[in-house]
């Protein structure tokens, strides 16, 4: 069972982002997963994002429920009936919804954990700290809005980096069947990305050196999105590799 189409408004969201070495990203990734490169480097990073008015597409009124959610994810290519596709793997999904974490991989798309959020919001500068109930995931990200990107990132513009992420929105979740992925497509009817100067990150994910050793990731960019009109549209789920009923 999947919900219908699933609209709200995206009021903030952090996409705070790694380089990461090719081949270590390539043994972090499950079939039929590989690393989309961007500059010779693999891309993966993390997705902060308080939702609002959240409710199904047919629903007339503008009312609806809210979260604050994050999810790692890493820039991905597969084949499919013959083509490559594009888009984003999705390890570990965490929220403070008690009730996405009850659906999460039952009606919502991928396993959800529950976790604490604590955030600051201060004009400019945003804060985010998630730290997971089971203690497997650790996230914080801070940081003041900027007008250009970091002159160390892999992306040369603003525009560089939105145009690449804004190709990732097909996203693939782990369920709790080994070689079964949830599949759920983002649609942002307003796509806007500003710079975030970043003065202090954390993963618990992408700093496990048994994972990513020491020298492989390093801190890249991050972006940042505010008051986005989107629509969630659930996708045929990829199975051992091929997509289910294709």
């Amino acid at each position: 069972m999947r919900l219908p189409v699933i609209r709200g408004i995206i009021d903030r969201r952090i996409l705070a982002n790694y380089r990461v070495d090719p081949d270590c990203m390539a043994s972090a990734l499950p079939p039929p997963f590989r690393p989309q490169l961007f500059g010779g480097h693999a891309i993966g990073g993390i997705c902060l994002i308080r939702l609002k008015r959240i409710r199904p597409k047919l629903l007339p009124f503008p009312w609806g429920i809210g979260s604050e959610n994050a999810a790692h994810r890493i820039a991905v290519e597969w084949e499919s009936n013959g083509q490559t596709m594009s888009g984003v793997y999705i390890p570990r999904r965490d929220t403070d919804s008690m009730l996405n974490a009850i659906a999460g991989g039952k009606i919502f798309p991928g396993v959800h954990h529950h976790a604490t959020f604590n955030v600051l919001e201060n004009g400019e500068h945003y804060s985010v700290t998630m730290t997971a109930d089971d203690g497997n995931a650790a996230v914080h990200v801070s940081g003041t809005v900027a007008p250009t990107i970091s002159d160390s990132s892999v992306f040369n513009s603003i525009k560089s980096a939105s145009d690449f992420f804004e190709r990732g929105s097909l996203g693939y979740s782990d369920t709790n069947t080994y070689g079964r992925f949830d599949g759920l497509e983002l649609k942002c009817e307003n796509w806007h990305v500003e710079s975030l100067n970043v003065d202090k990150i954390h993963s618990s994910y992408f700093e496990d050196e048994s994972r990513f050793p020491h020298g492989s990731v390093k801190f890249d960019c991050a972006l940042l999105m505010r008051n986005v009109a989107h629509q969630w549209h659930g996708r045929p789920d990829l199975c051992c590799g091929r997509a289910v009923g294709a």
